[in-house]
């Protein structure tokens, strides 16, 4: 059985940024479920929110944030993470990030502006800030000795002392699936981290990589954590409309770059919704649309940016264009189709300004945790911020911590009572069903009856997949599913317990926003020792 002195379970900023920050003084081992590239944080394209201008200010940051999170940021949170934001963006630049470069700027960078922010301070690389990121530091991540990196690897369930009889009642690791070989893997570990990203791969229309499958969520669910804020799921809202085209964003600085939303017949429909326009939060956007597109039947709307010069569009959006482009759009000259799609999770697992969760031993950054920082709805481009300063908060504390002693020999997985699976159609038609009625149901608008009738095909769901997982050996797609619809039964009883509209959260049931802003805490209280794999 490898042990190692930290085990980090997602390749994203968040994990491959903690994995750097440890390694000078830690052995360190990476779970990926694809390659190390792979992560929603190289899909984001508009880049990180942080003070660096002298004409912006830490308070604005902040009064920015909790504007767009309404009234439910937590204060110390988010001061926290605004005033480490310069520091955040030094350590990228000292990774060697190439940030877009604007000799006139005063500070040497481009800094751009997108809805929600009252000043210029998102720090970019172009429109591919997530994919610039990684590859920079996947490049580190991959030679530094100290690090292994398991790719095609998805974990399956934390080794929890508690519910199997150790000394130490905390979290010893995790059961591994090695993805290409079918095996499962026991890897201990003084300290886990869950850095796994989202859950949009829950809805049916998502920006989110195939990865994002909320496991970080539903693994920590299981172990006994706390989860909070699940209903508050971010639509973006503008993702391509194109038959060809999956699951691709436009970048939220297309508008804050002076893109205009309209309808098919030309006419600019923001302004009807909101005095900020197409620089209002995203849920407001979003709603927007989904209110323009069901009462006039559209299918999208149109994102037009055309009246920009040409070479400024190729500058600031060239891998936008060129997408466009490929499909036959040019942004130059025609307005974009567009339509809302899941996009971010704002909820996650409760975690302190240590990014300590309430299982010792266990951490949990980036997308999969509930700080507190974003709400009841995340301003554009604080999420990867979030991820950077959040790992060195948690490379700090694991680093201050006394030494845990290794346990003794953890169980190995059992596989002694399952056999393999006799047809897979049961995962891919459920998988199908899941995704359909979450976007129905679940989605932008929502009522007591849609989240009720959810909930009856969420739990009919779950018994026939926890059936079936109790009788076959695990694979990839089975693991992806079940925890999906834990994922998903999370999202809905939180909005079931939300009697408000507040944020991205909005109940035709209860239109107006209550006078107290709550947090939606659940806690797993029904756990039991698993079917298979733990003694």
């Amino acid at each position: 059985m490898p042990h190692y002195d930290v085990l980090i379970i997602g390749s994203g900023l968040a994990g491959q940024s903690l994995a750097l920050r440890l390694a000078e003084h830690r052995k360190v081992v990476l779970v990926t479920k694809k390659a190390l590239a792979d992560s929603a944080s190289g899909w984001a394209q508009g880049g990180i929110a942080a003070v660096l201008d002298d004409r912006d200010s830490v308070g604005s940051h902040v009064h920015d944030t909790h504007v767009a999170g309404a009234g439910l940021c937590d204060p110390v949170t988010t001061q926290f993470v605004v005033e480490h934001g310069r520091a955040a963006i030094d350590w990228l630049i000292g990774q060697g990030v190439p940030f877009t470069v604007d000799a006139d700027s005063g500070i040497g960078y481009h800094l751009t502006r997108e809805g929600g922010h009252s000043h210029r301070r998102v720090i970019h690389v172009a429109d591919a800030t997530g994919a610039a990121v990684q590859a920079t530091l996947s490049e580190k991540v991959r030679a530094n000795a100290n690090i292994t990196v398991l790719e095609n690897h998805i974990a399956v369930d934390l080794i929890v002392g508690a519910k199997i009889g150790m000394p130490d009642r905390g979290c010893l690791g995790a059961y591994v699936l090695d993805i290409e070989n079918g095996s499962v893997v026991t890897i201990g570990a003084e300290h886990t981290v869950l850095a796994t990203g989202g859950a949009g791969k829950v809805y049916l229309y998502t920006t989110n990589p195939d990865t994002a499958t909320g496991d970080g969520v539903a693994i920590a669910w299981r172990a006994g954590c706390k989860v909070a804020n699940m209903e508050f799921i971010q639509f973006h809202p503008t993702c391509l409309y194109h038959p060809n085209a999956k699951s691709f964003l436009i970048s939220e600085a297309v508008r804050g770059e002076g893109g205009i939303l309209r309808l098919p017949d030309g006419h600019r429909f923001m302004p009807d919704h909101d005095p900020r326009a197409e620089l209002a939060p995203r849920d407001v956007v979003a709603r927007a649309i989904d209110f323009e597109m069901k009462k006039h039947g559209l299918d999208c709307v149109y994102l037009d940016i055309s009246h920009k010069p040409a070479d400024f569009l190729k500058t600031h959006f060239p891998n936008i264009q060129a997408r466009c482009l490929e499909l036959g759009i040019d942004m130059t000259q025609v307005p974009i189709p567009v339509v809302p799609a899941a996009h971010f999770s704002c909820g996650g697992v409760e975690v302190d300004l240590s990014a300590r969760t309430d299982l010792p031993g266990l951490y949990a950054i980036g997308e999969v945790a509930h700080t507190g920082l974003h709400g009841a709805n995340r301003l554009a481009s604080n999420s990867l911020l979030e991820c950077v300063v959040f790992s060195e908060a948690a490379a700090r504390d694991m680093l201050a911590a006394k030494r845990r002693p290794a346990p003794a020999p953890l169980p190995s997985w059992d596989e002694s009572r399952v056999t393999d699976a006799d047809e897979e159609v049961v995962i891919s038609h459920n998988w199908d069903e899941l995704r359909r009625f979450m976007w129905d149901y679940v989605g932008i608008v929502r009522t007591t009856k849609r989240l009720e009738r959810a909930q009856h095909r969420i739990r009919l769901l779950k018994r026939e997949i926890d059936e079936y997982y109790a009788n076959f050996r695990v694979t990839n797609d089975l693991l992806e599913l079940r925890n999906l619809v834990v994922t998903a039964d999370l999202i809905v009883r939180c909005a079931l317990k939300r009697k408000e509209s507040r944020g991205l959260h909005f109940s035709r049931d209860y239109p107006d926003m209550a006078p107290v802003a709550r947090n939606t805490v659940l806690r797993n209280t029904r756990l039991s020792r698993r079917s298979k794999g733990m003694p």
